[in-house]
């Protein structure tokens, strides 16, 4: 365990962002997920929509560094190109 002051300072920080950026992750995680979802269902209009949020989240994620920025780019890219080819399909 941390001995000087600052070291504690830092081990308490560490905690409360911890826990912070696990309820970003998951909401990140879950928007994703139900993006995909909306995808393999085939509806275009609510696939849109799901894809749209799960973008903004990872782009939010990005931005503050909780997840990187080239796998939110990657994630975002992927999500994106299964949406194009539902609109082709």
């Amino acid at each position: 365990m941390a001995n000087h002051p600052s070291a504690e300072k830092r081990n308490r920080q560490r905690v409360v962002r911890t826990e912070a950026n696990k309820s970003v992750k998951g909401a990140v995680r879950t928007a994703v997920k139900k993006a995909r979802l909306a995808i393999a269902k085939g509806d275009a209009t609510s696939a849109s929509e799901q894809v749209s949020l799960a973008s903004r989240a990872l782009a939010r994620a990005a931005s503050k560094r909780i997840v990187h920025k080239g796998a939110a780019a990657r994630t975002t890219s992927r999500i994106q190109s299964q949406l194009a080819a539902l609109s082709k399909a």
